[in-house]
């Protein structure tokens, strides 16, 4: 592979806004119908407004477009039945629908050029109860309230002069928000792999585990690698090169992620997505996520899934953080005009 070419100044300020853009449909979609947004003024229908501002693709999800279904299952080794009654942590394996998938609102942007990738999970449980995550690469976010990211997708927003992002706008978004410095080292550092299989995924926000005699435990968690990762070269690339890659890859043998949890001690932050936890912290691996299947999500099961994060079993139950509750309405506008635009295509 190629060696990466140095980023410009500039490029690198539109990276990182890239980055942060993709995190940050992610990140919104609760807090409206959890009541936590402070007016009517910033409802779902204005952030997702502010999302398709650079253009709107009928049919597909305003954020992360782009992407390809999986299926497989989730073996539980049973290190977390003590710290949570939901069924997926007892010892043995559920059905897994997800979906990979590569920031941006265009679906047909190359999927190797964005800089954020996510994993989405539906785990079908015993007894007809759903958990779903939207896990993403980097390990934090930028800002941490509805009304910061809303700020942040205006300043993101394409120039009207030049149908690009201003660079300028970008940066003095981040130096007005210190509290992006965690993402944004992580954002310096970060080389992507050339393969969907090798990258780790974050759920970045905080939830929180209810054992069985009710004692709860603050965690997040990520979803780590088996396969050793490959640094992506600098191309040029095909534009599906990632989905193709990873078809080719499970086509020929399963493809492993370890699921691994990290405990909250005395002080972590849960309702801060900006801050994370010591590296200190307990770690429990619960399991494994094995991939067998992938195929395009047009035709597939994941494509109708709405991979809202607080569609969460017995067991499991959100944090305090707000922006949890911004992801889930968001989200849900987003369905909305999906299926709008689907039932005008479909009619005579």
């Amino acid at each position: 592979m190629s060696k990466d070419a140095p980023l410009t100044p500039r490029a690198k300020v539109l990276r990182l806004g890239a980055i942060a853009a993709g995190l940050g449909f992610a990140a919104f979609a609760l807090a409206f119908t959890a009541g936590w947004l402070p007016s009517r003024a910033l409802s779902p229908s204005v952030i997702v407004n502010t999302q398709e501002s650079g253009g709107i693709h009928a049919g597909f999800r305003r954020a992360h477009a782009k992407g390809l279904c999986v299926a497989g299952t989730f073996t539980s080794n049973g290190g977390l039945a003590g710290l949570s009654s939901a069924g997926v942590f007892g010892v043995g394996s559920v059905p897994v629908i997800g979906r990979l998938s590569t920031a941006g609102a265009n679906p047909t942007a190359p999927d190797a050029s964005s800089p954020v990738r996510s994993l989405a999970l539906q785990f079908a449980l015993p007894g007809g109860q759903q958990w779903r995550t939207a896990m993403n690469t980097p390990p934090v976010l930028p800002v941490g309230t509805p009304e910061k990211f809303h700020r942040q997708l205006q300043a993101l927003a394409p120039d009207p002069a030049t149908g690009k992002p201003d660079p300028a706008r970008i940066a003095a978004f981040f130096a007005a928000h210190p509290e992006s410095a965690e993402f944004r080292a992580w954002q310096a550092g970060n080389k992507p792999s050339s393969s969907f299989a090798t990258t780790r995924y974050h759920s970045i926000n905080a939830f929180v585990l209810v054992a069985p005699d009710g004692q709860r435990q603050a965690v997040r968690w990520a979803m780590v690698p088996d396969a050793m990762p490959e640094p992506l070269g600098a191309g040029p690339h095909e534009p599906d090169s990632l989905q193709r890659e990873f078809a080719a890859r499970v086509g020929s043998a399963p493809v492993r992620w370890a699921m691994e949890f990290t405990l909250a001690g005395p002080g972590d932050a849960t309702a801060d997505a900006t801050r994370a936890w010591p590296e200190s912290r307990q770690r429990i691996v619960a399991g494994v996520l094995e991939i067998t299947e992938a195929s395009e999500q047009e035709t597939s099961a994941c494509n109708g899934i709405n991979f809202d994060p607080l569609v969460l079993p017995r067991g499991i139950e959100a944090s305090d953080d707000p922006i949890l509750a911004a992801r889930s309405a968001a989200y849900a506008e987003s369905l909305r005009r999906r299926a709008r635009e689907h039932r005008q295509e479909a009619a005579p």
